[in-house]
């Protein structure tokens, strides 16, 4: 399996996770689970090429 398969894979589970807590009214562990999923899905589009090819990070705005 590749990494950008097991990010995606990783992306699912946390999404999965993240709604089970949703569910059960924890609103800082939905909130930890909801920065990593960001994490994980820039990191999958990292992998993919990124969509806008920026790897820094910013918007390149000055």
């Amino acid at each position: 399996m590749s990494r950008g398969q097991e990010l995606e894979r990783l992306a699912g589970d946390l999404t999965l996770v993240l709604e089970r807590a949703r569910r059960l009214g924890l609103p800082t562990t939905v909130y930890l689970l909801s920065m990593a999923l960001v994490e994980v899905q820039e990191a999958a589009a990292d992998d993919d090429g990124g969509e806008d090819g920026d790897e820094d990070g910013d918007d390149g705005a000055t």
